[in-house]
């Protein structure tokens, strides 16, 4: 069974920044978890570099786009702002187009794949 390619739209910003599926993904499981421990272990990370990778994300933006919950009794966590879902939106919606606009090239660049090739990982 083929799998699509996954995309790799990344936005260089102009303050020297960059947003791209790594970060977005990050926020996606965030929001989905929780969590920036779980989110990173989801991803295969640790949560030094999970965190890091959210607190960067937090200093890209005039608002933070992930709030956090110190722990205590209930437990710590983290959630996406009002800034972070509406971010988070619309990186997957330009993601989209993008993947849209360009399905004739990327059909055409895998049909001329090698599939006896694996790239070293």
């Amino acid at each position: 069974m083929s799998v699509p390619p996954k995309s790799l739209l990344r936005i260089d910003l102009n303050n020297g920044t960059r947003l791209g599926p790594g970060k977005i993904q990050l926020l996606r499981l965030i929001g989905d978890t929780g969590s920036i421990r779980a989110a990173g272990k989801a991803l295969g990370m640790s949560y030094r570099r999970a965190w890091l990778l959210a607190d960067e994300i937090n200093r890209m933006f005039v608002e933070p786009a992930i709030a956090t919950r110190h722990g205590g009794a209930s437990g710590g966590g983290a959630g996406l702002t009002a800034f972070g879902e509406q971010l988070l939106a619309r990186a997957e919606a330009m993601d989209d187009k993008a993947r849209k606009l360009l399905a004739e090239d990327i059909a055409w660049l895998e049909a001329q794949t090698n599939a006896d090739y694996s790239a070293p990982r």
